[in-house]
C-alpha cells in the first residue's frame, strides 16, 4: 500500500507541476528540466507514469473543454436558441486566446496533436449535431463528426493568427462565425441575428472573468497558488 500510495503522491506532484509551468511559461516553454525540478521527481518515475509532457496536456485539456458549453450557456441565458449557445462558446475560446499567450499555446497545440484534436472533435460532436441538426436533418451524427474535421481546423487557424489593429477581435470574431454558421446551413437571416447578438456581448469582460474561474479550479483541483498566473487588468 505504501507503494501505491507514493505512486500517488508521484503523480500529483508532477500534475501540479506541469499545471502550473503550462500556465505560467507556456506548453513549449515548459522544458523537462523544469518539470523535474518543480515536482522533485526523477526522470525515470516521469517516464513510468506520463511518458512525455504531452500525456499531461491531454489532462489540461479535458478539464478546459468539458464544461465549456455550459458556461457557454451561462453567458446566452437558457431561453435562446442553442445556436446563440454555440456562438458564445467558440468565441469565448478565440477570446480566450487573445487575453493570454499561454492559453493560446495550450489550444493550439489541443488543436493540432492527433490524439488530442481526436478527443476534441469526439467531444463536440454529439453537442454540434444537437444544435446544428435541425439545419441539415438528412444528415446523421457520424455527418457532423466529420464536419468537425473542417471546424476545427477553421478554428485553429483563426487562434493561431493574433489581432492586430487592422483585424481586431470584433472582426476577427464575426469572420470565423460567419464561416462556420453557413458552414452548417444556418440561414442568412438567422446568421446576422446570431452576429448582432455577440457584437451587444462584452466578450472581452466575459473571457476574463472566465479565465480567472479556471484558473481558480484549476489551482484547487491541482493544489497550487494561482498567483501570478493571471496578469493584471488594463
Amino acid at each position: 500500500m505504501a507503494v501505491r500510495s507514493d505512486g500517488l503522491q508521484t503523480e500529483k506532484r508532477i500534475l501540479q507541476a506541469c499545471v502550473r509551468l503550462f500556465l505560467e511559461n507556456g506548453y513549449h516553454q515548459t522544458t523537462m528540466t523544469q518539470i523535474l525540478k518543480e515536482a522533485q521527481v526523477s526522470s525515470s518515475s516521469f517516464q513510468n507514469l506520463f511518458h512525455s509532457k504531452d500525456g499531461i496536456l491531454m489532462e489540461l485539456v479535458k478539464f478546459m473543454f468539458e464544461n465549456q458549453f455550459g458556461i457557454a450557456r451561462s453567458v446566452t441565458g437558457a431561453a435562446l436558441p442553442p445556436v446563440y449557445v454555440y456562438a458564445a462558446e467558440t468565441a469565448l475560446q478565440i477570446t480566450l486566446t487573445e487575453l493570454n499567450q499561454n492559453l493560446r499555446d495550450i489550444y493550439l497545440e489541443a488543436y493540432t496533436q492527433d490524439h488530442l484534436l481526436g478527443y476534441i472533435q469526439r467531444a463536440t460532436t454529439k453537442e454540434l449535431y444537437r444544435i446544428f441538426g435541425p439545419y441539415q436533418p438528412e444528415l446523421t451524427e457520424r455527418d457532423f463528426y466529420e464536419l468537425e474535421f473542417g471546424s476545427a481546423g477553421l478554428m485553429r487557424g483563426y487562434m493561431a493568427n493574433p489581432c492586430t489593429a487592422e483585424f481586431p477581435l470584433e472582426r476577427k470574431l464575426e469572420r470565423f462565425l460567419t464561416l462556420a454558421l453557413r458552414g452548417y446551413k444556418v440561414p442568412e437571416d438567422e446568421v446576422r441575428q446570431v452576429l448582432a447578438f455577440l457584437a451587444g456581448l462584452d466578450m472581452r469582460g466575459i473571457a476574463q472573468r472566465v479565465m480567472e474561474e479556471l484558473f481558480r479550479q484549476l489551482a484547487m483541483r491541482y493544489e497550487f497558488s494561482p498567483d501570478g498566473l493571471l496578469p493584471p487588468e488594463e
